[in-house]
């Protein structure tokens, strides 16, 4: 019986696939978890006091929407994103110098470096960047200050 093969450009693109899938994934993974950024912690003043803590957290939506709308971003999101691309960059090079090295596919190599600093860095970057950037904490403080609340730092 005639036994039949593959091209093996099939079985790399395969692979690759495979390897993007996963990487894409766990990218989108680490992205939606950086997205859990920190709120303002509000000191327990008379205004908070007198409205309560509901209220007053409605009134932290309020001004971190209002920030959104005046084009103050947390940055959160795109540090992410920075991280991923770098871990992506210094994976594959790195793959490549080491696929060349052993003789093995440097393509194959390549995505295979660039998958795991790709979610190396995603890692970093969602890891490192709850913390929203200084202008948008600056903002939120502000707006919660001129509704009478003391904020007392973020977490």
């Amino acid at each position: 019986m005639e036994k039949t093969t593959r091209p093996a450009f099939r079985d790399v693109s395969t692979r690759r696939k495979r390897i993007f899938t996963t990487v894409s994934s766990a990218l989108l993974a680490f992205v939606i978890a950086g997205c859990a950024t920190q709120r303002p912690v509000l000191y327990p003043n008379a205004k908070l006091k007198r409205i309560g803590n509901e209220a007053a957290q409605r009134d932290v939506d309020d001004c971190m929407r209002m920030a959104e709308q005046y084009g103050v971003s947390p940055g959160i999101g795109e540090k992410v994103a920075r991280r991923a691309g770098e871990g992506a960059a210094v994976g594959g090079a790195t793959g490549a110098v080491a696929g060349a090295i052993g003789g093995r596919n440097v393509g194959d190599a390549a995505a295979a470096g660039a998958a795991i600093g790709g979610t190396a860095g995603a890692v970093r970057g969602a890891v490192r960047s709850d913390r929203p950037s200084e202008a948008y904490r600056g903002f939120v403080q502000r707006c919660l200050r001129q509704r009478g609340y003391d904020v007392i730092g973020w977490q």
